[in-house]
């Protein structure tokens, strides 16, 4: 069975910008393991943080851009069936509706507000480095 994985915006941020951390260690094996799995959503957050201009002075808007490209081509696209408010933080609301309408194994973040949530009708909630450590 290939496993899906949800990571959040601030991990895959995380992932980009520095290339010897957990995030990235954790989304590299994430792809070599399974898929990553996103949403209209949860991709047009990445896009929209990504994109501004404050990210100028780390990486260049090119490599930022070829980011986007391969995550769009490369995960799995979900439709949000089932909406979910169980979270805190309302807007982190849009990765648990990733994950459960995936029916993916793991959401990967740093953010409080969904590793309280653990797990989460069945789906682990893990830190990168705790994912790093299974």
């Amino acid at each position: 069975m290939t496993e899906l994985f949800v990571f959040d915006t601030n991990t895959l941020v995380s992932a980009l910008l520095f290339a010897t951390t957990k995030p990235v260690q954790a989304l590299q094996r994430a792809q070599e393991s399974g898929f990553l799995v996103c949403s209209d959503a949860t991709y047009t957050e990445l896009e929209d943080v990504l994109m501004r201009s404050n990210f100028d002075k780390y990486i260049s808007r090119e490599s930022r851009q070829r980011f986007l490209t391969d995550y769009q081509n490369t995960a799995l696209w979900v439709d949000i069936i089932r909406s979910i408010t169980d979270c805190r933080d309302a807007k982190d609301n849009k990765f648990l509706e990733v994950a459960v309408n995936a029916n993916a194994s793991y959401l990967i973040s740093g953010d409080e507000d969904l590793l309280v949530l653990h797990p989460f009708e069945g789906v682990q909630i893990l830190a990168p480095a705790d994912f790093m450590a299974l």
